[in-house]
C-alpha cells in the first residue's frame, strides 16, 4: 500500500473532476432527451448508429448524425488537451499525468521499485511443483 496522502490527493482529484461531469451530463440528458445535435462531416456506418444516436428512435435517421448525450461524451473524452488549456498544465482534475509519473503507484507496487521477475517465476514454479495431478 502507498502513502495515504497520495491516494487522497488523486481522490480529490478525480472528484473535482468527476462531479461537474455529472452534474452537467445529467443536466444535458434532462434537457435535450431525444434531440439530435450535430452531423459529423464524414460519413459512418450503420454500426455507428446506437452509439452515436442513443435516446433517437429513427430508422430512417442518417448515422452520422449525433445526439446531444453522445455529442457531450464524445467531447468529453476528446477534449483532454482543450481542459489542459483552460485549466492549465498543472491542474489537479488530470490524473493521466500522475498515473504516469508512477505506474508502480496504480499497480500497486509499493515504493515505485521494479517488481522481481525471477522472484515470482520461482513462486510460481514451487507452486506448480507442489500441485499433485
Amino acid at each position: 500500500m502507498g502513502d495515504p496522502t497520495m491516494m487522497m490527493d488523486m481522490m480529490k482529484g478525480n472528484l473535482t473532476n468527476i462531479l461537474p461531469m455529472i452534474v452537467i451530463g445529467s443536466w444535458i440528458n434532462w434537457t435535450f432527451s431525444g434531440f439530435v445535435t450535430t452531423k459529423v462531416p464524414f460519413p459512418l456506418t450503420l454500426r455507428f448508429k446506437p452509439m452515436l444516436q442513443r435516446g433517437v428512435e429513427l430508422t430512417t435517421l442518417d448515422a452520422s448524425w449525433v445526439s446531444s448525450m453522445s455529442w457531450y461524451f464524445l467531447n468529453v473524452f476528446g477534449l483532454r488537451s482543450m481542459y489542459a488549456l483552460v485549466l492549465g498544465a498543472d491542474n489537479s482534475a488530470d490524473q493521466s499525468r500522475a498515473m504516469m509519473q508512477d505506474p508502480m503507484m496504480a499497480g500497486g507496487g509499493g515504493a515505485g521499485l521494479p517488481p522481481d521477475s525471477n522472484k515470482a517465476f520461482k513462486s510460481e514454479w514451487e507452486a506448480l511443483q507442489i500441485v499433485d495431478h
